[in-house]
Parts: C-alpha cells; sequence; structure tokens
C-alpha cells in the first residue's frame, strides 16, 4: 500500500492527477468504505494512531450541525444517546438529509462558497439553489444552470445571479469560474505565467476569459455576443489574440470570432433595445462560448477539474480540511493528501450523475468523519491525515440559530409533530438571519475577531434575542428552579447537549449561591458564559 501511495503521489506530481478505474478500490464499493480503506491505509503508512470514536452525544452535534446547521435540542439527543437501534446513525442521517433544513443549510453554504463577498445574505441566487437542492438537481445541471441561466424562466432566473454580479468584471468573473467550479485559482497568471506553478500560464487565464469576456448585462438580462476576441500583451513577445482554451489546455475553434459587418451590428442592436424595452432575455447567438465552456469542461477527461472540485469541496466541508489544501489551488505541484481517494471520489460522483446527497451521505457514514476531536498522546497527527475529527467554527447562520436554540425552553419541542417540529425550526432559523449578518464567516485560519467579540460583550442584541428570561425561554425555565445544582445542570445540558461534570456543577452553584437574592443575574452569567466558550463556538 506504502508503495502505491508513493508511486500514484509521485505521478500527480508531475501531470494533473488522473487514476483510471483499474487502481484501487472497486466502483461498486459503498463510500463510506472506500474512504476508511484508504484514509486507514495513509494512517498507517504514516504510523500513528487515529482517535476513537467521537460519543453518541457529541456525533449526534456534529451530523445535525453539518447537515441542517444548528445544534441538536435536548430531546434529539437524549433520543439518539438512549436509543440501542444498531441502525441508529445512519436513521439519523437519512433523516437529517431528507428534512428542509438540510435543502435550506446547504444553499446557504453554496451561496456563500459561490458569492464568498456577499456573507450569505440571501437572495435570488439562493432561492434558486433551494429549488435545486430541494430537488436533489445534479451538481453538473446546476453548473449548466448558473453559466447558461434561462431567464425566461421564473424558478431558473435566479441561477444568473452568479454571472450577473460580476458582469463589470471580467477578470474577475474568469478567477471566480475558475476557482469555484474547477479548483483553480488562475489570477496569478493574468499580468505573466503563474511564477510558481507550472500549469498555469497567461494562455489559461486569457483562454478562459475568451470564453466569458462576450457576456454582458441587457436590462436586467444576461446577453452574450456571438463575436468578440481578446487580446493581452505576454511578458516577452507581441502581442497575443487568445484562444478559447479550458485548464487542461483543451481549445475551441471558433471561426466568427471578428466583429460582424456593420449592417448586421446594427441589426443586433435594434434586436436588443427591442429586448431591453419587452423586458426579455435578449436572443442567444448562433455561437455561445459560454456553452462551449461549459460543454468542454464536462467533456471527457476536461471533467476531472470538475468532479475533483466539488468532492474536494464537500470532503472540507464536512471533514474540516481539503483533500488538496488550499481549495483553489488544485495543480501539480500541490498534490492531494490522498491521491487514490480523490480520484475515486470523483469518478464515482460523476458516474453516479454528481447526487450530492449520496456524496455527502458516504462522507458522513465513514469512520473517518466520526472520529473524536480528542487526542490523547502528545503528538497530535497533522490535519491531513483525518486521523483525529477538526475543530470547525460554525458560520454564522449556524452560530446564530444554535444560539436561538439554546436559549429557548426544550420543553416547548416536546410534543410536536415532524412537521411542526420543522416549521419551528425554519422559524428560528429565520429569525435569527439578522444576528448573522453581523457575523464574519470563517476562514480555514479562523480567529475571533474584534467585532464579533465586541457584540458578544457589549452588544444589547445578544441581551434581547439570547438572554432573554421570559416565557418560552431557557433562563425563564431556569427562574422557577429552586435548587442551584439542578438549574446549573439544566444550562449546560441545553447549551452543550450533554450532562454537566462535577466540577462545572460545583463551579456554578458556587458561583449562584455567591449572589443570594440575584439569582437571575447569576444564570443570564452563566448561560452568557456557556455561549461565548470554544464548546459552543465550535463544532467538535
Amino acid at each position: 500500500m506504502r508503495l502505491r501511495l508513493l508511486l500514484t503521489a509521485a505521478a500527480c506530481t508531475l501531470a494533473p492527477c488522473v487514476i483510471r478505474a483499474a487502481e484501487g478500490p472497486a466502483a461498486s464499493e459503498p463510500i463510506e468504505k472506500v474512504i476508511d480503506q484508504l484514509v486507514d491505509a495513509a494512517i498507517a503508512d504514516a504510523g500513528v494512531t487515529s482517535a476513537g470514536r467521537a460519543d453518541d452525544a457529541t456525533l449526534i452535534r456534529r451530523l445535525t450541525l453539518d447537515l441542517v446547521g444548528r445544534i441538536p435540542t435536548t430531546g434529539e439527543v437524549d433520543a439518539y444517546v438512549k436509543s440501542t437501534d444498531a441502525d441508529k446513525r445512519a436513521k439519523l442521517v437519512d433523516r437529517l438529509i431528507a428534512s428542509p433544513g438540510f435543502v435550506r443549510h446547504q444553499a446557504a453554504l453554496f451561496e456563500v462558497m459561490l458569492n464568498p463577498d456577499g456573507n450569505g445574505r440571501g437572495g435570488a441566487l439562493r432561492e434558486y439553489l433551494t429549488a435545486a437542492l430541494k430537488e436533489n438537481k445534479p451538481w453538473d445541471k446546476m453548473f449548466t444552470e448558473m453559466l447558461l441561466p434561462d431567464e425566461g424562466n421564473a424558478k431558473l432566473k435566479g441561477a444568473a445571479d452568479f454571472l450577473r454580479g460580476r458582469l463589470s468584471d471580467a477578470d474577475k468573473l474568469t478567477s471566480d469560474v475558475s476557482v469555484a467550479f474547477f479548483g483553480v485559482n488562475v489570477s496569478c497568471a493574468q499580468c505573466h505565467n503563474h511564477p510558481h506553478v507550472k500549469d498555469w500560464t497567461q494562455d489559461h487565464f486569457y483562454g478562459m476569459k475568451a470564453f466569458l469576456s462576450r457576456t454582458f448585462d441587457n436590462g436586467g438580462f444576461l446577453g452574450e455576443r456571438g463575436y468578440g476576441v481578446i487580446k493581452y500583451k505576454p511578458t516577452r513577445g507581441p502581442e497575443r489574440t487568445a484562444k478559447m482554451m479550458f485548464l487542461t489546455g483543451a481549445t475551441v475553434e471558433d471561426a466568427n470570432a471578428k466583429d460582424p459587418a456593420p449592417e448586421e451590428m446594427k441589426k443586433e442592436k435594434e434586436a436588443l433595445e427591442k429586448a431591453k424595452a419587452a423586458k426579455t432575455p435578449p436572443p442567444a447567438p448562433k455561437f455561445s462560448a459560454r456553452a462551449k465552456l461549459v460543454e468542454v469542461a464536462l467533456k471527457g477527461e476536461n471533467a476531472e477539474f470538475f468532479s475533483r472540485s466539488i468532492v474536494n469541496r464537500m470532503w472540507h466541508r464536512f471533514l474540516g480540511t481539503g483533500l488538496v489544501s488550499p481549495l483553489d489551488q488544485m495543480h501539480a505541484e500541490n498534490a492531494p493528501s490522498h491521491p487514490e481517494l480523490l480520484a475515486w471520489l470523483a469518478r464515482d460522483t460523476a458516474t453516479n450523475g454528481y447526487n450530492l446527497k449520496r456524496l455527502v451521505r458516504g462522507i458522513v457514514m465513514s469512520t473517518a468523519y466520526s472520529r473524536s476531536s480528542r487526542y490523547e498522546s502528545e503528538n497530535r497527527p497533522g490535519a491531513k491525515l483525518f486521523a483525529v475529527a477538526k475543530l470547525k467554527p460554525m458560520t454564522p447562520l449556524q452560530l446564530s440559530t444554535s444560539l436561538k436554540i439554546a436559549a429557548t425552553d426544550p420543553a416547548s419541542f416536546n410534543g410536536l409533530k415532524p412537521e411542526e417540529f420543522e416549521k419551528r425550526m425554519e422559524q428560528i432559523e429565520s429569525s435569527a438571519r439578522g444576528f448573522a449578518g453581523l457575523i464574519a464567516q470563517p476562514t480555514d485560519n479562523f480567529q475571533i475577531g474584534v467585532g464579533e467579540a465586541l457584540l458578544f460583550s457589549n452588544g444589547d442584541r445578544v441581551l434581547r434575542e439570547v438572554l432573554t428570561d421570559g416565557g418560552g425561554t431557557a433562563l425563564g425555565r431556569v427562574k422557577a428552579l429552586t435548587d442551584p445544582k439542578e438549574a446549573a445542570g439544566f444550562l449546560i445540558r441545553t447549551a452543550y447537549g450533554r450532562t454537566a461534570t462535577e466540577t462545572e456543577t460545583e463551579a456554578l452553584v458556587a458561583y449562584v449561591e455567591k449572589r443570594k437574592g440575584r439569582e437571575a443575574d447569576a444564570y443570564k452569567q452563566i448561560l452568557w458564559a456557556l455561549v461565548t466558550a470554544p464548546e459552543f463556538r465550535f463544532s467538535y
């Protein structure tokens, strides 16, 4: 196994990694089995010991946060921990993936992935993503609809927002398309060949730009010319005209790249003005460069950039570290940590119709996903081995929704029918969006920012929305308790979904008893301390 991994890694440093179906696990193997086979082999080769399995309370918290974007209620935790069903994990995963919460949460994450500068504030693109994920639309179909949006179809019009927000900057559009869908940042090859990566030259950047530069705004709709060329000045030699060229070097010939005759351009302008006046999409060109990009990107070996990128992003979403890291650096100089696994998952995903739910289920059902984040030995294995679970900071919406749940009396969820429970969770999430807008999106090198620290330290919004003690709230419930020990245990279970330790109980009881006559304030301070602690802020 060691030799095979070394040879595979060596091959991937020489050229974009292409691994044939004859290599590695059989195509018919379950995703989770292949993940564990290849991850465990790498751990063994590294000579390290992996962490044990996370306990049930931790696992349901992790799964609920990752799949539906919130902490579980104490009722959900209790039911899962007490269950003796051997298939309880699979049933939990299937229930969460089938829930409306899964669609909303994944749509929010995809929106941030596609529009990282928007901070997940919602809009037409999220509406499109929500509808697409609800029907489990294949990822290649979603890609096609975002690059070639049918704006005449009201259900698909939101897909155009990915392009629409970037029309004023063709260079940014080129870079963003390459990063979001292919895991490649070609922006460093704009002014010169990439200084550190031989794969990326100016030909690649301007070749990708040639596919996209003909797109423009026409009265709020996307228009595209059937002609137009991109010229650029290389670091050496005369000015060049860019060919439409994909990242693999595959080119598309365009015999009509030159500007049409004046009479034809006049007719085109009249047609565009007519569409603008009628508030309808402009006529499509006979030759669409964007359509050619979609075609070449999903064809044959070219599609490996597309399939590997979505697999890598979903792996990063659930494991916290990509098989290729950073996510936008898929090239020969940056080999995957597990090349055979990435190739198998990419091939499997493409073969099975880019079914995202299937891919997600396979990842979260693996042993690699369910490992504990605790590691008893001193020499903690590196993140790229996936021997220990990585701490993942909550997204703004995860955090704000979870705060709302922690502030709610768990008894208010009791007795709700499944559809009533889902509706309640949707309402809580909706009410949390404003708070989420005050929190920055986390990065791989996450540190709590000054703004967030001030928000939780001095913001009256936390007092109003989290530390309130009215009816139906956790603090309101605690106020009615006469035993500080019971109250302390209740707050820890509500916030963390676990039983308080003896040390925690003693410390919290002592804190309350020192504030005789001010118990309500003491409990507010305790809840504030719990929800601002790392144990709440992170998925572990």
